[in-house]
């Protein structure tokens, strides 16, 4: 994730301080380099990161595939975007979902209907940095 974070040009990782991944060695090698690249902020709660982000004005997108609305359907090179994704296992919560201005999917045509947070995260970060080179 954090490869393809500094690769498509994210400017910041925002990660709760609680019941995620830490920064760890293994992730610092994983991440070949990228680490030294991005800014990071820890928060108490995600919910509560893309209230201040909505205030800020800042496009909160919520990654989830079940969504019907389509990624690829956003304005996302006009407006700062943040993409918010959940854990491997149980997704998106309830209350950061609610708080997302947008909720969306990635379209897939194949049989599995669902991509790993880490994938899901990439291809959508890909197409904000996408849209961007098109709006400039």
């Amino acid at each position: 994730m954090l490869r393809s974070a500094d690769g498509s040009g994210v400017t910041g990782v925002v990660v709760p301080r609680h019941r995620s991944a830490r920064i760890s060695p293994t992730v610092t090698k994983t991440a070949a380099g990228a680490i030294e690249y991005l800014t990071f902020c820890d928060v108490g709660g995600i919910p509560a990161a893309i209230e201040q982000l909505n205030k800020a004005g800042v496009l909160t997108v919520g990654l989830a595939g079940e969504s019907s609305e389509s990624l690829y359907d956003l304005d996302l090179g006009s407006v700062p975007v943040a993409l918010i994704v959940g854990g491997e296992e149980k997704g998106l919560s309830a209350l950061a979902r609610k708080r997302c201005a947008a909720v969306v999917s990635i379209p897939q045509l194949g049989k599995i209907s669902s991509l790993n947070a880490g994938v899901a995260v990439s291809v959508a970060a890909f197409e904000v940095a996408r849209q961007r080179a098109l709006h400039h």
